[in-house]
């Protein structure tokens, strides 16, 4: 008898501006039956309380499993755990930096390096601008290496009506990218 896996995606929150982008992914993976696999950085963490009127709690309660993020040796921490993928929403340039570069000094940086090894796919909203040139060296740097880099850019295409509207578009185009298909987007070209 075939083996079926549960559709699993591991899901990290850094501490750059745009936390709801990471929030509405949660949101969304449980409406598409997808398996949420949290790992929530310190400045992740702070960046909730200081951006959103919800809590930690609430956030971390999305989640199907939630890792500490300085639980190294975590189920997320190995290429032996399946997984579709990984998007970090939103990354923060401390993150992107440190996976470029092979640090796993935390959770979210040794997950993202089992992506890479794994050649699973690796997302990364990186929330930064203006960008110097060597945010756009580290950028190239990763994609070279097979992460998909996805700054959070609103498409005006899709007429949003709210910052929520906004916010999922640019999630659901995201996600599209580990082929899940978030219904109800308001795609180029759609009727």
């Amino acid at each position: 008898m075939a083996e079926t896996r549960k559709k699993r995606l591991v899901v990290a929150i850094t501490g750059a501006s745009g936390v709801t982008y990471g929030i509405r992914a949660l949101e969304l993976l449980k409406t598409l039956d997808v398996e949420s696999h949290l790992v929530l950085s310190k400045a992740g963490e702070r960046t909730i309380v200081e951006e959103t009127d919800t809590t930690v709690r609430a956030v971390t309660g999305l989640a199907d499993v939630v890792y500490p993020s300085k639980d190294i040796g975590a189920a997320i921490s190995s290429g032996s755990f399946h997984t579709m993928g990984m998007l970090i929403a939103p990354c923060s340039v401390r993150t992107m930096s440190e996976i470029a570069t092979g640090v796993t000094s935390s959770l979210v940086s040794r997950a993202a390096d089992v992506m890479l090894k794994e050649r699973r796919p690796l997302v990364l909203m990186v929330r930064e601008t203006p960008l110097h040139t060597g945010h756009l060296r580290t950028m190239t740097q990763l994609s070279e290496m097979g992460a998909i880099i996805a700054p959070p850019v609103p498409a005006f295409y899709a007429r949003p009506e709210s910052l929520e509207d906004m916010v999922t578009y640019t999630v659901g185009r995201a996600l599209d990218l580990f082929g899940l298909e978030v219904e109800g987007l308001n795609r180029w070209g759609g009727a």
